[in-house]
């Protein structure tokens, strides 16, 4: 009676422990994906599977893969490797999900353009080429709390601003005590650019940048910086914005 007990309990753990290996990545996204996320042409399991076509919070993917990073479950977290492609471009890295529903990103490269980010920026006809270096990120209730790595942006157009290219910038982030702080400086933008942005746990953020002219910087954008008001003895304007997320 014994033996027979314990060969069925055998059985009931060979059985759990398959549908858990086996666990079908469709099933898991009809039953547990947020709104936001749409995917098509899903395969495998949710430990090792892809997807031919994402839609997340308006941004497209082609070509998901994902990878399940067991060790990851000795910190309460549940974290892959993952890599898409955006179109144009690739994205590749880690991303782990805490029991409290953190989200924390690391090791994470890419190069995509902005056009295919402006449905979920919202700024219409943007436009650039983008590079991205994060080393740490995470986000606790959609706010980053912890951020640290590099954004470039190359040939950057803004139509809100100029009509032609206004060239090339890049964010340095790092993380202190006070929250989430960053370098804002042009690397060959068509006005000589140095800021800073500043992202409190309250969700307030500040940014406060010096512009000055260049010999090439054109009329309109000339005339546009009397509005900051009064330049300073070495020629910049003040630009500050503040706010709350």
């Amino acid at each position: 009676m014994q033996a027979r007990l314990r060969l069925v309990l055998l059985g009931v753990l060979t059985l759990v422990f398959g549908l858990i290996i086996f666990f079908p990545a469709r099933v898991a996204y009809h039953w547990f994906a947020p709104p936001v996320l749409r995917l098509g042409g899903i395969e495998g399991t949710v430990w090792n599977g892809s997807a031919r076509e994402v839609l997340v919070n308006g941004v497209y993917l082609s070509d998901l893969h994902w990878r399940n990073r067991p060790l990851q479950l000795l910190s309460g977290k549940l974290g892959y490797a993952i890599e898409a492609n955006p179109v144009p471009g690739f994205v590749e890295g880690n991303v782990a999900i805490g029991v409290t529903g953190s989200l924390t990103v690391t090791d994470l490269v890419g190069s995509l353009s902005l056009e295919s980010l402006q449905q979920a920026i919202g700024v219409p006809g943007l436009r650039g080429n983008l590079s991205i270096k994060i080393e740490h990120l995470r986000l606790e209730d959609g706010l980053p709390v912890v951020a640290i790595g590099t954004i470039e942006v190359a040939d950057l157009l803004a139509p809100i601003v100029h009509r032609a290219s206004i060239g090339g910038y890049k964010v340095d982030f790092l993380t202190q005590d006070a929250g989430i702080m960053a370098s804002v400086e042009d690397t060959d933008g068509i006005v000589d650019l140095a800021g800073s942005l500043a992202l409190s746990s309250d969700r307030t953020y500040s940014f406060v940048a010096l512009i000055a002219v260049k010999a090439s910087t054109p009329a309109d954008i000339r005339q546009q910086l009397h509005f900051l008001g009064s330049a300073n003895d070495r020629g910049q304007y003040e630009l500050r914005l503040e706010g709350q997320l």
